[in-house]
């Protein structure tokens, strides 16, 4: 058993009801077609004794398994599943709205399938999801110089203590410290190559990693005293264009990202970084040549460490850099994935795959 899942009875049931609250969390691997599915498979379901289940498409293909036709479990899917999308879309054009476990069953919603999928996306119930979002709106509001009674109030609050509490609670510091404060504001996002970790500030990106990754954890640390920001979950219209723009690429649809990107560190790392974005889409360049382009033709190693240092995995593609024999080296979220990343972007691998 992988003891990053779930009890495996606890997966084998989800499976069985194709509940699509756990897409992207688990694969299921079919030992009698050597296949692996979506949670949401619609094939006939094996027993229980001729599955086993994989924490990443990776693992099951390293098992030899390989994807199932009629699911594509290796094809990009949104992060929201068909049965949650009315409630966030209601979320995101009145992101102050308060929602009880009544109103979700008079929208047809199961309030602990709600709250299962939000643990799962988020790591916070769906009630401490939308308190995160009226503070997310609050802050911004006091931010820009608009009182905080007023703001309290207008946000769903009956007092100021209790918005006091929250707003603390959810931030780390005071309403009245938020003209000299910022957040960042962070959401999970699915890909094929398994989910993503996405950040904001009301500038721009400042975040995209792979959950998995070992750095993400000092990558989190390093940008919460470079900007003095507390990370708080939500979403702004930096988010919403990054989702989009990031589907299109999976998609083979897109090759130049437009967003604005937040990029706090040294000069030599903004420097390295600046670089990396010229290196166009579908080719690469060697970790010496990405040196001597920005003047640095001795400073290879510390290239190479600028590279590992990128807190925006795709939209800064250090994927693009390889050995000077054209080896895979260096890619903070695996070498699979750098491979993988590469082969899309040279037309070896189409979004249906």
């Amino acid at each position: 058993m992988d003891h990053s899942l779930p009890d495996d009875d606890v997966l084998y049931e989800a499976f069985v009801n194709r509940d699509s609250s756990y897409e992207g969390i688990f694969f299921t691997g079919v030992k009698t077609t050597g296949v692996f599915c979506r949670p949401t498979c619609t094939a006939r379901k094996a027993r229980r004794e001729n599955v086993e289940f994989f924490a990443s498409a990776r693992d099951a293909l390293l098992n030899g398994y390989r994807p199932c036709k009629l699911c594509s479990p290796l094809a990009y899917r949104g992060y929201v599943p068909d049965w949650l999308a009315p409630l966030l879309e209601e979320i995101n054009e009145n992101p102050t709205i308060r929602l009880k476990d009544n109103d979700l069953r008079e929208r047809g919603l199961d309030p602990r399938r709600v709250s299962s999928w939000f643990k799962k996306q988020h790591g916070m119930t769906f009630q401490a999801y939308l308190r995160a979002l009226r503070i997310g709106q609050a802050f911004g509001r006091i931010r820009v110089g608009e009182e905080i009674t007023g703001t309290a109030f207008e946000t769903g609050y009956g007092s100021l203590s209790g918005f006091g509490d929250s707003f603390r609670k959810t931030t780390g510091f005071s309403p009245s410290q938020s003209p000299h404060k910022q957040v960042i504001l962070t959401t999970r996002i699915l890909t094929p190559l398994g989910p993503m970790l996405a950040g904001a500030t009301a500038q721009g990106i400042c975040l995209l990693e792979f959950v998995d990754r070992r750095m993400l954890e000092t990558q989190v640390e390093r940008l919460n005293k470079l900007l003095q920001a507390e990370f708080v979950p939500g979403f702004n219209p930096h988010l919403d264009k990054l989702h989009t723009q990031l589907g299109e690429y999976f998609q083979g649809k897109r090759q130049v990202f437009d967003l604005s990107l937040v990029l706090p560190g040294s000069a030599f790392q903004c420097q390295v970084w600046e670089g990396l974005q010229t290196i166009p889409y579908g080719t690469t360049r060697s970790y010496k040549e990405q040196a001597t382009l920005i003047g640095h033709p001795d400073a290879v190693r510390a290239v190479a460490k600028a590279n590992g240092d990128n807190r925006i995995a795709i939209l800064i593609p250090c994927h693009r850099v390889i050995g000077s024999d054209g080896s895979l080296t260096g890619y903070g979220g695996g070498l699979w994935r750098k491979q993988y990343l590469l082969d899309l972007e040279a037309g070896n691998r189409n979004s249906n795959e």
